[in-house]
């Protein structure tokens, strides 16, 4: 078994994998966070192949029990201890991999009161961050795609820690379609927008509630309790409260970052 040892966000995660088309996919999508030194993990990660079957739909069954969670889909299987220190994986292939090793860190933060994981791209300009949100289709990756030179923190998956006294994106490694780059720390986020595709370049702040509604459904977690359900709810309020969060509707072309910066 093959391992390698990261850090993702503020987190030191340790992976072992055994099969080498999956150990591939998280070199590939892990090359910017490998981290060589003997700091002890916050996570302890196992994956192995050979279960179920291929991807059918994101219906994930969650069982609790006083000493494990498990995360079941019809191609994945998470086995993690109740203080999230060791995980097992096992999946059916890549794409199993990839929704597992989300699925589990973005619980793995919720549960420490750190942040989230939120389906959206992200892009750097003059030293801030700014998000793209929206329902599938509407923009993410074209705005990721669009918004070169700057550089980007994500265009899938935006890795959020929020406090109390600010809120700050880490480079993430759930990507989409392109590959991270090497970035060292985290960034202020400046704004959030929600994108509509549009004949004309048009940005609009929302109110807090109508924010925090229209964010809720992005996030990517499974919540098996009422206790993870109000994390999520307050780790929400408090970016509502900390980050303006805008409707933007955009041409396909970068001219919208005028809106912005």
């Amino acid at each position: 078994m093959k391992e390698i040892k990261t850090k993702i966000g503020d987190h030191y995660i340790h992976i072992g994998c055994g099969p080498k088309n999956l150990m591939k996919v998280i070199e590939r999508n892990l090359q910017s966070f490998i981290y060589a030194d003997n700091q002890h993990p916050d996570l302890v990660i196992k994956i192995e192949d050979g279960y179920g079957v291929g991807f059918k739909d994101y219906e994930v069954e969650i069982i609790k029990d006083q000493n494990q969670i498990s995360f079941q889909r019809a191609d994945y299987l998470i086995k993690v201890d109740s203080e999230y220190k060791t995980a097992k994986i096992s999946v059916n292939d890549e794409l199993a991999l990839k929704h597992a090793l989300m699925n589990l860190f973005s619980s793995f933060i919720v549960y420490h009161n750190w942040g989230l994981l939120i389906h959206s791209s992200c892009a750097i300009e003059q030293e801030k961050a700014h998000l793209f949100a929206g329902q599938s289709g509407a923009g993410k990756s074209t705005a990721a795609r669009l918004s070169y030179p700057r550089k980007l923190l994500s265009d899938e998956a935006t890795l959020l820690k929020i406090t109390g006294e600010e809120v700050t994106i880490f480079n993430s490694p759930f990507r989409s379609e392109l590959e991270a780059d090497y970035f060292k720390g985290n960034v202020s986020l400046a704004s959030i927008q929600i994108l509509y595709q549009a004949l004309q370049n048009k940005r609009a702040k929302l109110e807090k509630s109508n924010a925090l509604l229209n964010l809720m459904d992005k996030v990517f977690f499974w919540p098996h309790s009422q206790e993870e359900t109000k994390r999520i709810l307050r780790l929400m309020t408090l970016l509502v409260k900390k980050v303006p969060v805008y409707e933007l509707h955009f041409q396909k072309n970068n001219s919208f970052w005028e809106l912005i910066s």
